[in-house]
């Protein structure tokens, strides 16, 4: 953590003060990094959490007083924890604004109460100790530059003597070694994407923008100014105290159709702040937005008037002066036409950008004529790159090439409007997003830059010499030179981007398009190899080879189908080449690819063993384009399923892998779980989890995962043998992917009280139970589920309780994971039913913990709180001092009556019914509103929230003149209607609820006016003694009103 603090988070420069961490995404990232790794400390390293620090961190808090729980004691001004080191020094003492924290455990706890104070905590404390492993361990272990001895200083200790403190600091240095280069290694990523502003790029964008604001209704905004007119000598217009926290300037944007805006420049982009304070001449600070790489992105997410403004401004091209030779080094530079050394060129939009404007000015003192800056500068290389296809496509247009040969055409920046205009329609269509499901697999990526003084690997200009002859030989002198090129480490990045960076891509993609095979094939081996790159996946979709690829799928040479599909299902590994793949009829033909029939013999002759790779690469393509929800439909009707049940009876690996593999993908579909079902396929899937190939394992599992909600295919899994294989795979806990599946597998299984029968016989539950800890959370979702599954069975709560799974399923309601939340919650609740299990649950403190979820934002997480918070209530010795004992914590479950969410409001309900056993926690919950709060809620038709509302309502009534205050904010009248449902359950719980309310004469006239006379009479003579008891008791009590009034009339 020392070394990850020192050399990649971003400090400001303090002069002879201490810096502070800048407000900054990587700083961001990291400080996130660091609170996971300490929020789940506690549960995945218990005996090191209790671990003294040698020196406690301290540092400025927050938190007050009140925020402590139980466990601490305060007197309004200090608050020290009950947990003691050996000297007696508290573990955590919090004096003032000053807390000094000793251990892990409390460092979690802390976070825990935090809440979204959580980041400034963090940074906070890291702040004010630069190393905090210094402070953990000692001196010893501080971060020194150089070699670091400190390790084997430790195991020396360890084998001179048998302390068990030290084997605990070893541990403890070794986690945090671990974090540190977990920190290192996420902060490069951030780094190789972030892109720096500089005072002189804020201000030159500012100076263009201003060029095209004003009053007119065409102009981009109406005005733009800085808020101060002093600059510093670095350029910079921020305050000194502003500056240290990475802040160049402050603008004041008036858009057309927002409110002014006042934005901050930074070094780290662009983003909103709080705007000029009212009564001070100053600036409030905080930022209110996320943060954007430039103004010109910030407007176009906060204007719409300002993107359409922007649209109309024309394109201003220049003339054929400096400035349009920077744009041609977007393609090869020849070294014969320059006559210097070949280097790589800067493609990003803000160099171009740059070298077009040093250009532009250069030529302006040769011209008289004034050159404009064209707003859309950002667009100009993309516009140029079509505007070149475009070019290319009409003048080969009716005749195809018949020798490889062709040369490459050099690219110009003079770009026609129709051009402009096809490329702006394109960049629309990219942004458009094709399916909510559907996620991007590879981030975009920022290109790299090779800066001119590096030194470069031969092999690059050799590729470049290759490239050349590609270009300009005949067809022999092509497939030579493919040939070579082949030879290279394609693998290596260096060989990969030298081809872009040359030109190759595109001379690549143009040998596609000829009619000699040799060269065609020559071209998709190397675009095979290299397309495992994202940049060059992007790059050959811009290029449109896709759609070349595709239809080459149709070629009678099988080599070239086969080569054109794998190098198709590299490329397709993000959402706008699999939508291209589809929109130009790739579906279809890859799905055509499978057609050959599988054979069970696993001796080929050469032309099967030709077909089943044509079948191979076919699959691998379909697996990687079933990720986007309409290719998957596209499969479907292709007529897709058939022939992938065929293939799965093969008992070859490298085809059933990409086979399984596409099910699995599309197994999220109802459509697609019903066809797997009715294939027989679950056979062949169960079948291979018994395989030697842990990538197979995982894939069937997961496809089992998903096909298992369906309670058929549960069964089928467990009519064809299926559980005992999951069962046994449990035992594989390396493979963590593996885990994860199997484990989702068996919690879907679960669901079927059949299956767990069954799970029981294999000791399931035994080998989940010894997953519950150090497990990452993808896995640990998946168990807890399956325990929650399990534990509706009285026996199993047993077997959970007498193998120790309740102490880590307490533990694990600290996380953060929201479905493990739910999960846990559930399982919690299900195990608390056994009173030797809630004995268990109460000593951990696991009530106050499930009572503390009732504060998470997440609905689902809030309503399986409140679930399992019932039979805790209910098996608890002393519930109702328990419920009391939680500050605030009575009228926090009163104030969730006003959550929208149907399932949170039934959950509550179930709560409340629970809590007003006790009077005196009926009185208080009372006192907090609760009568009116569900009085609300009688709207509804919701059964299972009428159910646990007419309960709730019942036992309200028992206390004071709350059956009075029911009727008066009109409760009664609803509740009689609930009579009218289908479900016995809600009669039984209305018919008590309208026998408590109507021990008062005004609801009992309501009720008679609602014809609740009739419906009761009804139920009168149900089997449920309950519901009979209760529709009889509220009859009487109307039936007694009634006589009273009339003796009172009549006498």
């Amino acid at each position: 953590m020392g070394a990850a603090l020192a050399r990649a988070a971003q400090w400001t420069s303090a002069g002879a003060g201490r810096g502070t961490l800048e407000i900054t995404p990587l700083n961001e990232s990291l400080l996130n990094e660091i609170i996971r790794f300490v929020e789940g400390f506690s549960s995945r390293h218990p005996q090191e959490a209790a671990f003294v620090f040698r020196e406690p961190l301290e540092w400025r808090t927050q938190l007050g007083c009140a925020a402590f729980g139980a466990g601490y004691q305060g007197d309004g001004t200090t608050v020290q924890s009950d947990a003691k080191s050996k000297d007696g020094q508290p573990l955590l003492l919090l004096t003032g604004s000053t807390i000094k924290v000793r251990s892990f455990d409390q460092l979690s706890y802390l976070l825990h109460i935090a809440m979204d104070k959580k980041l400034k905590e963090a940074q906070a404390c890291l702040e004010a100790n630069r190393d905090p492993i210094v402070n953990i361990l000692g001196p010893g272990y501080g971060t020194i530059e150089g070699e670091d001895m400190s390790m084997l200083h430790l195991l020396d200790k360890v084998k001179k003597d048998d302390d068990p403190e030290t084997e605990i600091k070893m541990k403890i240095f070794i986690l945090l070694s671990q974090l540190d280069m977990q920190l290192l290694n996420s902060s490069l990523k951030h780094i190789s994407q972030e892109v720096r502003l500089n005072p002189s790029a804020v201000n030159n964008e500012v100076n263009l923008l201003k060029h095209f604001s004003g009053k007119g209704e065409d102009t981009v905004l109406e005005s733009l100014e800085y808020t101060s007119d002093y600059t510093f000598s670095n350029g910079c217009r921020a305050p000194p105290w502003r500056q240290m926290h990475g802040e160049i300037c402050y603008l004041i944007i008036k858009p057309h159709d927002t409110d002014p805006l006042c934005v901050t420049c930074s070094t780290a982009g662009v983003y909103l702040n709080g705007g000029k304070l009212k009564e001070k001449d100053d600036i409030d600070y905080e930022r209110k937005s996320d943060i954007y790489k430039d103004i010109v992105t910030f407007l176009r997410e906060k204007s719409p008037k300002f993107v359409e403004n922007m649209s109309k401004q024309e394109y201003n091209f220049f003339k054929e002066t400096a400035s349009e030779k920077y744009y041609q080094h977007m393609e090869a530079v020849d070294a014969e036409d320059s006559g210097q050394s070949q280097k790589p060129y800067d493609y990003t939009e803000k160099t171009i950008y740059e070298k077009t404007k040093s250009s532009s000015a250069k030529s302006k003192s040769a011209d008289s004529k004034k050159l404009e800056p064209s707003l859309k500068w950002k667009n100009i290389v993309r516009c140029a790159t079509y505007s070149d296809k475009v070019t290319k496509k009409d003048t080969e247009h009716g005749r195809r090439r018949s020798s490889a040969s062709k040369k490459i055409k050099k690219k110009t920046t003079s770009i026609s409007p129709e051009a402009a205009s096809k490329c702006k329609t394109s960049e629309k269509d990219e942004e458009v997003s094709e399916s909510s499901s559907e996620t991007e697999e590879d981030e975009e990526q920022p290109e790299r830059h090779q800066e001119g003084n590096i030194d470069l690997p031969s092999e690059y200009w050799q590729i470049q010499k290759l490239v050349k002859y590609l270009k300009g030989g005949n067809p022999t002198a092509t497939v030579i030179a493919l040939c070579s090129m082949k030879d290279f480490n394609l693998a290596q990045e260096t060989c990969q981007l030298a081809i872009r960076d040359v030109g190759g891509l595109e001379v690549l993609i143009n040998l596609l398009d000829t009619e000699e095979i040799k060269c065609q094939i020559g071209s998709l081996k190397i675009l095979k190899e290299i397309s495992q790159n994202s940049l060059i996946r992007h790059a050959i979709a811009d290029l449109e080879g896709l759609q070349i690829m595709v239809k080459i799928l149709e070629s009678p040479d099988k080599d070239l189908k086969c080569l054109a599909a794998e190098t198709i299902a590299n490329v397709a590994r993000f959402k706008r080449a699999r939508r291209t793949i589809r929109q130009y009829g790739g579906i279809k033909r890859l799905v055509g690819l499978l057609e050959p029939i599988p054979v069970g013999s696993s001796a080929l002759t050469p032309a099967q063993a030709k077909d089943f790779a044509i079948a191979r690469s076919g699959a691998l393509a379909l697996w990687s384009c079933s990720k986007s929800t309409k290719n998957k439909e596209a499969i479907l009707k292709a007529g897709g399923i058939p022939l992938l049940a065929k293939w799965l009876k093969c008992s070859h690996v490298n085809i059933l892998t990409p086979v399984v593999g596409t099910l699995q993908e599309c197994a999220s579909e109802q459509s697609y779980r019903r066809a797997i079902r009715m294939e027989g396929m679950i056979e062949d899937l169960v079948k291979n989890l018994s395989s030697e190939h842990e990538e197979l394992q995982m894939l069937c599992a997961s496809a089992i995962f998903k096909c298992a909600e369906d309670k058929e295919t549960r069964d089928l899994v467990r009519q064809h043998g299926g559980l005992q294989p999951l069962s046994v795979l449990l035992g594989n806990t390396e493979n963590k992917q593996l885990l994860a599946a199997v484990t989702g597998a068996i919690w879907k299984c679960a669901i079927s009280g059949e299956n767990v029968s069954k799970l029981q016989e294999y000791k399931t539950l035994e080998a989940l139970v010894g997953l519950l800890t150090d497990q990452p959370d993808e896995v640990l979702v998946n168990v807890v589920g399956a325990l929650g599954e399990c534990c509706q069975e009285q026996i199993n709560r047993t077997i959970i309780r007498k193998c120790g799974g309740i102490p880590p399923l307490v533990k694990l309601l600290t996380g953060t994971d929201q479905a493990l939340l739910v999960n846990v919650t559930k399982a919690v609740g299900a195990c608390a039913t056994e009173p030797e299990n809630m004995m268990i649950i109460d000593r951990l403190d696991g009530v106050r913990l499930l009572w503390s979820l009732l504060k998470n934002p997440n609905p689902d997480v809030q309503a399986s709180a409140a679930w399992a918070i019932c039979p805790c209530i209910e098996n608890a010795k002393d519930s109702g001092e328990m419920v009391r004992s939680f500050v605030g914590g009575l009228e926090l479950i009163v104030n969730l009556l006003k959550s929208k969410n149907k399932e949170v409001l039934a959950s509550v309900c179930a709560a409340i019914t629970n809590i007003a056993k006790d009077e005196e926690n009926l009185a208080v919950i009372t006192d907090h509103g609760v009568v009116p709060l569900l009085s609300k809620l009688a709207n509804t038709n919701n059964d299972k929230l009428r159910r646990h509302l007419a309960e709730a309502i019942s036992h309200c009534c028992m206390w004071g003149s709350n059956r009075i205050t029911f009727g008066e904010t009109k409760a009664v009248a609803p509740l009689v209607r609930y009579l009218k449902s289908n479900d016995p359950s809600v009669h039984r719980a209305t018919a008590q609820a309208l026998y408590q309310l109507s021990e008062d004469p005004n609801n009992c006239i309501t009720m008679h006016e609602n014809g609740v006379v009739k419906l009761l009479l009804a139920m009168v003579g149900s089997t449920d003694e309950t519901l009979q008891e209760a529709a009889a008791g509220c009859i009487a009590n109307i039936r007694r009103l009634a006589l009273a009034t009339e003796k009172a009339k009549y006498g």
